[in-house]
């Protein structure tokens, strides 16, 4: 087994161990923040809270993931830079693994689906793989490019909890605000989709199909991580044919692979949410 299969391996059983050290029956322990007064005030139920908040909860459990492994961890060393994690090998710092911790929630609607991650950049640092712009280290130096995911259940927020505090010992007063959670861990190609990330146009998006994303069956998993790579670098640049006779830039890797005459069968097909159809 080589590195980068060892770690993943062992990534994949450690993210299956988080649900029980961050809920109890399914809920969040996280209730809200504390003050010096000990004064515990709730926390928000908005996205970007979560996100940040599950990061430092689960910082703990990735020092001791590190530690076992045999590996150092970097921070990011500034905001928004990539990796959210660098995990660099203490018998040889050449080998370098890149581990973005993710978050998102599940459909109302239709709990199969999730409202899907952002995979990072697809130009800059992804595009110039020797590049030191908005990374840790040149992407090219990373043995490879993991996801730490998170999907999870949003609950309706009472919003009387935040409209007052409460002492350290009525701490489980106050509801929580999300619940019944998924981990996972993946190599980032095997989960992207083939469409930019929702509020941001210069993100990879993902798939949001929950069992595909645990199968680890993106779009690009019938054709492998060159083709993620090239398709994601080539985004939008490539102008292709559109059906009226004129042209558009290339934003769907079925037309990628028109365009370098490669089979159709190495698109894998989206699931969507209504049933019997194949795309999103």
């Amino acid at each position: 087994m080589n590195e980068k299969d060892f770690f993943l391996r062992e990534l994949k059983n450690f993210s299956s161990t988080l649900a029980n050290k961050i809920s109890r029956g399914g809920a969040w322990t996280i209730r809200g923040f504390v003050d010096i007064f000990k004064n515990v005030y709730a926390i928000s139920a908005d996205t970007k809270v979560v996100s940040k908040i599950l990061e430092i909860h689960l910082f703990p459990h990735f020092l001791s993931f590190a530690e076992q492994t045999g590996f150092n961890i970097e921070l990011a060393a500034h905001q928004n830079w990539y990796p959210d994690l660098t995990f660099v090998s203490k018998k040889d710092p050449a080998i370098k693994f890149a581990v973005d911790i993710k978050t998102t929630y599940r459909s109302e609607k239709n709990p199969e689906f999730c409202n899907g991650f952002t995979l990072g950049s697809h130009g800059g640092y992804f595009s110039d793989r020797n590049g030191t712009k908005n990374i840790q280290h040149p992407y090219s130096q990373y043995g490879g490019h993991f996801v730490l995911g998170i999907i999870y259940s949003r609950e309706i927020q009472n919003l009387s909890d935040e409209l007052k505090s409460y002492g350290v010992d009525e701490i489980e007063k106050i509801s929580p605000v999300i619940k019944n959670f998924i981990f996972f861990a993946e190599e980032k190609w095997k989960i992207a989709g083939d469409k930019e990330g929702s509020g941001n146009t210069g993100n990879i998006g993902s798939i949001k199909c929950i069992a595909d994303i645990l199968s680890g069956r993106g779009v690009f998993s019938n054709a492998g991580e060159k083709f993620f790579d090239d398709y994601w670098i080539n985004f939008g640049k490539i102008t292709v044919s559109d059906n009226s006779g004129g042209f558009k830039k290339l934003s769907t890797f079925a037309e990628y692979l028109r365009y370098r005459g490669l089979p159709e069968t190495l698109d894998c097909p989206r699931r969507s949410k209504k049933a019997g159809a194949s795309d999103e």
